[in-house]
């Protein structure tokens, strides 16, 4: 990996992990990655589990552990689509949002599964679900699973949680939701809503990482919650002789540091609004809201090249995409301070002429 690259493609995290991580990896004893961990002899899945139940006050038995959140959405699609899925008649469809994360698609046909896209709507400086139209896609498609994305990416927008509780009171309850929450720390500290959602819906799956807010993508650890009665989908994800664990020493650590990295998070609000100001008002750019730790912008189509051209030449690298619809965008991954200015700046220059 080249060490100058400043890497703002792939929403990774560009700051200092938190002081507990850090310490969490320098204690840690080699020897215990010698043996399994024995909590499973007390019929938990982890420590990281144990404690999440404690954290979202959902069942452990509740609690998804999974290899980051890539990870949940490939096991959930894998079995929900799969052909010998229980059901008397196969259903292999999933709907998935339009302008979302290519690699949902493609999970789907690893697995012989077909998928259908629903619309996000540009609206203003955003884009946006319309609940009306999910419900009414989902009802006519009859899918056997029907995947939300809050926020989703590479848009930013995101659901409430009143809009996901009128989703899933309006479609087929054997219709397997999941919700991809990869992002949704940045947006909202507060999980009070999610205990109550999949206590009270069977067909809802909640999927989230540290990855994103906790800067940890590299320690590839994901979890999730999932509603009650789907013992054989919890024994096809979960691992008999329990988790990693180093990852479980650094993620408890992560848990612990919100106070870290809420200041991370306000650091990412600073290049939002930087952007917006610097870019909004340019002709030809459109700098959308987001609540994900990058931002979407629509750029001129013929700066293209020389915008390319002189990135590469400060060493930035940020996603030119190639979706239908947002070929004109640029997905950005919100970094440090000195990274957001440098690529403003150039950014400018190259608007100008310089």
């Amino acid at each position: 990996m080249n060490e100058k690259m400043n890497f703002l493609d792939r929403n990774e995290f560009n700051f200092e992990p938190s002081e507990k991580v850090v310490e969490a990896i320098r204690s840690f004893d080699p020897k215990d990655l010698c043996f399994y961990t024995r909590i499973y002899d007390q019929g938990k899945k982890s420590i990281i589990s144990v404690r999440l139940s404690e954290i979202y006050h959902v069942p452990e038995e509740q609690v998804l552990l999974t290899y980051g959140g890539e990870d949940m959405l490939k096991n959930a699609i894998h079995y929900f689509l799969s052909v010998n899925s229980q059901l008397s008649t196969p259903n292999t469809t999933i709907l998935i949002p339009e302008f979302s994360w290519w690699y949902y698609n493609r999970v789907a046909s690893e697995c012989g599964g077909t998928f259908e896209m629903y619309p996000l709507h540009e609206k203003d400086d955003t884009f946006a679900y319309d609940v009306d139209e999910v419900i009414e896609y989902t009802n006519r498609v009859h899918p056997r699973m029907l995947l939300l994305a809050s926020p989703n990416n590479p848009t930013g927008n995101s659901l409430s949680p009143e809009e996901v509780s009128r989703i899933m009171e309006n479609i087929p309850n054997d219709t397997m939701v999941l919700i991809d929450e990869a992002y949704a720390s940045f947006m909202n500290m507060d999980t009070g809503y999610i205990a109550p959602l999949v206590n009270k819906y069977s067909n809802l799956i909640i999927s989230r990482t540290l990855s994103k807010f906790y800067g940890l993508p590299g320690l590839r650890c994901g979890f999730g919650f999932i509603g009650k009665g789907h013992e054989q989908f919890e024994s096809y994800v979960n691992k008999y002789l329990g988790y990693n664990r180093f990852s479980e020493a650094v993620a408890l650590a992560a848990l612990d540091s919100d106070e870290h990295y809420r200041r991370v998070a306000d650091d990412m609000e600073w290049g939002r609004q930087l952007y917006k100001r610097c870019l909004g008002s340019l002709p030809g750019f459109k700098v959308y809201k987001s609540v994900a730790n990058f931002i979407l912008i629509k750029y001129p189509s013929e700066k293209k090249e020389a915008l390319q051209q002189a990135l590469a030449a400060e060493s930035y690298k940020i996603k030119f995409m190639t979706d239908k619809g947002l070929e004109s965008c640029v997905r950005i991954t919100l970094g440090r301070k000195e990274q957001t200015q440098a690529v403003c700046d150039i950014i400018l220059k190259v608007v100008k002429g310089e």
